[in-house]
């Protein structure tokens, strides 16, 4: 046994309250390495060592990945707190694991092992139950629908008549997404993230001008208001997009610093490196990505900090917006979110707080900051495997059990699973134009654990490379859309709703990957039943014998409603089928 591969803290995602009883917690150890794994644990003031025998409980193995396996239990201490540790067996070791490392054998001292001080129910990471139940659909304002013509900016494109540039506008507005709310719930969506409403000068919105005002390209506070009114009464919440990393070049504080330099009152709302500030051919303050046009704002400074936190306050306030999807969230200070939850969270309790974060980001996820960040290594793996062919099935599952394993459980049921956006190329392209693929995409996407996004025309075929080409005008000509696609989405999004399992309300597991056939079987389980989900990503006609015996059930094929007779289930090239199975296996 390797002592040096083995790996456990006391917090985050490896120990952590999943509710006010429970305790979960996570051991990882070199892969292979473990044959059978225990939690030893008991209560710090009742210690005895010769109770410890009893206070053992086995752990599973929860996930592989290329180079770890991770253990998993759940505890529920009497007393809300604990004292624990592990009992660990290879082919020829035993070893007891604690705080202060490695024993051949039981200390029977309480000093030895980790500690979960108490289980404080204020502690406990909480996010919106409805978000669970939701199925996003992202749109890019400026090119959903044009409502209004009246409303159109100087230049604007008849829609969709030629592909995209960096500064095309064709006039997408709220109007436009008022008209077409009855497509949207016949799809089955019940969330919309925007991105951003706020006044400013490119047509994407990233550069605020005004974050008390929507641009009037898209309509007015009032025409707003019916949109929101509209959504929440088809059942539909509403997600904004708030930039907060950085203004926008012509936002009112930073035009004042290049008017008065050193004399505005404003010069320590930015990141000025010196004076004259200029912007060009280099700006000598700080940016996003080094933008000239998209000045970095200095959160810690407390004007600064006030006026956004009531940018925050007031669209809740004013307008019932149900949730904050935070633009550049990883480069703002942690003690900004912090107060920018307790803003939130006081006037709307149940508001979703979405960081876009693309890298490991448990320190936002600890109750504290965030409920969720956009799931970007569950996007990659899913593209990998499904779309580009660059992950082989076994690869995929040990990237699946990475991505879950990185957090809490609760915070997974609550990740936003996206597949595409507007800064990244169609999904379709990257498909290569394979729509079988993609449905395989939409497949997985729409039964794994988390809250999933739709971009915006995904669902009827649209394509194209990154921005600007990924921002095409939906189509609404239905001779033009793909409705065989569309179908398919619909019908993924109901069986989701129908079968709570397929979503949140079922543990996700591993059952068969196979590298040389590439097919990947997985289970959605409850306590009452268990979907059987096999997939075959290839160009072939495989065979599979899936691993249960069906003989005394009555399995059915959910997207088929056949009964399954047999284990033995033949998958066309891309082909797949979701099973129900009557009871737990």
């Amino acid at each position: 046994m390797l002592k040096e591969a083995i790996y456990h803290r006391p917090k985050d995602n490896f120990a952590y309250a999943y509710d006010r009883e429970t305790l979960h917690i996570r051991l990882k150890a070199k892969k292979g390495d473990l044959t059978k794994a225990y939690l030893i644990y008991g209560d710090p003031y009742q210690w005895t060592k010769e109770g410890w025998s009893n206070l053992t409980k086995p752990m599973t193995l929860e996930g592989t990945d290329d180079l770890f396996d991770y253990w998993f239990v759940k505890v529920k201490p009497e007393f809300r707190r604990l004292r624990y540790g592990f009992e660990l067996y290879s082919k020829d070791e035993r070893l007891v694991y604690g705080e202060r490392g490695f024993k051949e054998k039981d200390p029977g001292d309480t000093s030895f092992y980790f500690c979960f001080p108490f289980l404080n129910e204020v502690d406990i990471f909480k996010a919106p139950d409805w978000v669970k139940e939701t199925v996003w659909y992202q749109i890019f304002p400026e090119r959903f629908a044009n409502g209004n013509p009246k409303l159109d900016p100087k230049g604007t494109l008849p829609w969709g008549s030629v592909n995209p540039k960096a500064d095309s506008f064709f006039g997408g507005d709220f109007e436009g997404i008022i008209n077409n709310i009855d497509y949207l719930t016949d799809l089955g969506i019940n969330g919309i993230y925007f991105t951003p409403i706020f006044k400013a000068k490119s047509n994407h919105k990233y550069d605020t001008i005004d974050y008390f005002e929507i641009d009037p390209q898209f309509g007015d506070k009032e025409t707003f208001k019916r949109l929101i009114d509209v959504c929440h009464q088809n059942g539909i919440r509403v997600m904004l997009d708030a930039v907060f990393n950085h203004s926008g070049f012509y936002f009112e504080a930073f035009q004042d610093v290049l008017k008065n330099q050193e004399q505005s009152e404003y010069k320590d709302w930015f990141y000025l490196k010196e004076f004259p500030v200029k912007p060009l051919p280099e700006p000598n303050y700080d940016t996003f990505a080094f933008t000239h046009a998209m000045p970095k704002l200095n959160t810690e400074h407390p004007q600064v900090k006030e006026y956004l936190l009531q940018v925050g306050r007031y669209w809740i306030e004013e307008f019932d917006i149900d949730g904050w999807r935070l633009d550049v969230a990883n480069e703002v200070d942690h003690q900004f979110w912090r107060e920018f939850r307790q803003v939130v969270k006081t006037i709307k309790p149940e508001a979703y707080i979405l960081g876009e974060i693309w890298h490991d980001s448990m320190p936002w996820l600890l109750g504290d900051q965030f409920d969720a960040v956009m799931n970007y290594p569950f996007t990659e793996a899913s593209l990998d495997f499904f779309a580009k062919s660059e992950l082989n099935a076994e690869q995929f599952g040990q990237q699946l059990s990475k991505v879950l394993c990185s957090y809490p459980k609760h915070v997974n049921e609550v990740a936003f699973n996206l597949l595409g956006s507007h800064d990244t190329p169609r999904i379709l392209t990257i498909c290569s134009d394979n729509k079988e693929k993609l449905k395989l995409l939409f497949l997985f996407q729409l039964t794994f654990i988390g809250t999933p996004c739709i971009y915006y025309g995904d669902e009827i075929g649209l394509d194209g490379e990154n921005d600007p080409g990924c921002r095409k005008c939906m189509v609404w000509n239905d001779e033009e859309q793909d409705t065989e696609l569309f179908s398919f989405v619909k019908k993924m999004i109901a069986l989701r709703k129908e079968y709570p399992v397929l979503g949140n309300y079922g543990e996700f597991s591993s059952i068969e990957t196979n590298s040389e056939t590439n097919h990947f079987i997985y289970a959605k389980k409850s306590a009452a039943e268990t979907i059987l989900i096999a997939v075959n990503n290839s160009n072939k006609d495989i065979q599979l014998n899936l691993p249960y015996d069906f003989t005394e059930k009555k399995p059915i094929d959910l997207w088929d409603a056949k009964l399954i007779k047999s284990s033995k289930v033949e998958l066309e090239p891309f082909g797949f089928t979701i099973i129900q199975i009557s009871e737990n296996i």
